[in-house]
């Protein structure tokens, strides 16, 4: 089972003996999917996506695999260690690090900074928390593979937090009005669509390079039927 937060992440998620949760970067309908998704065979959990740094110097499109999350609170939720190696290997020697998880989107370069120095994460995202918690409750085994999108410096304007549905596509009118109300967003949102694209581009390289099981068990069938082009076109989330 992927959990991701983004349709387009769902998309290059996607293949042979993968389940896709995208849950539009709320926590309380992603458990609820993940409770349903219990229903059928889900035999390990991996969180998958992008992410915002927290560690200076992190590019976008850095590859990280996840060590253990850690969420608000300071529960710590360890990777299975073998699959997190599997990974880390098939990505090239992708560093495995600690990630963060919060409810709500980090977006001032102080409030990343503060959480670096509190947690000890170089990045953090909205899914991994909570698909860690799940994946513990239910003995299953857990990985979490994210890229670097908006480094630790960037400030994320707030048309890039307004602009997602609740399924995780991309809301155009809501990034619309924003812009309307804050023309001098349009640089920031430039920067931000930017560095999403390196971070898509990295992750479908990487999804190529994990094949079909997610370098966990032994699955043989080819990875991804969905063209590179089909993920990073115009419905690319900002």
């Amino acid at each position: 089972m992927a959990v991701t937060g983004l349709v387009a992440e769902a998309r290059v998620a996607a293949g042979p003996h993968v389940a896709v949760i995208s849950s539009g970067g709320d926590r309380s309908r992603l458990q609820a999917k993940l409770d349903e998704a219990m229903r059928s065979d889900v035999s390990a959990i991996v969180s998958f996506g992008i992410a915002g740094g927290l560690a200076p110097g992190l590019t976008a499109g850095t590859p990280l695999v996840a060590r253990a999350v850690v969420d608000e609170d300071g529960q710590y939720f360890e990777s299975d260690h073998f699959w997190a190696q599997s990974l880390a290997k098939a990505l090239g020697g992708a560093p495995i690090v600690d990630i963060a998880g919060v409810d709500v989107a980090v977006a001032d370069p102080a409030q990343k900074r503060d959480l670096h120095l509190a947690t000890g994460a170089v990045a953090v995202d909205m899914e991994s928390h909570v698909a860690a918690r799940f994946a513990a409750a239910h003995n299953l085994p857990f990985a979490a593979f994210r890229v670097v999108a908006d480094p630790a410096e960037r400030q994320l304007p707030h048309a890039a937090l307004v602009g997602l549905r609740d399924d995780g596509s991309l809301a155009i009118g809501a990034v619309m009005m924003s812009l309307l109300r804050e023309p001098r967003q349009v640089p920031h949102l430039i920067r931000t669509a930017l560095d999403t694209r390196a971070a898509f581009a990295s992750l479908f390289r990487g999804r190529k390079m994990i094949a079909s099981g997610f370098g966990f068990g032994d699955f043989r069938e080819p990875v991804l039927d969905v063209p590179c082009e089909d993920v990073l076109g115009s419905s690319l989330p900002v």
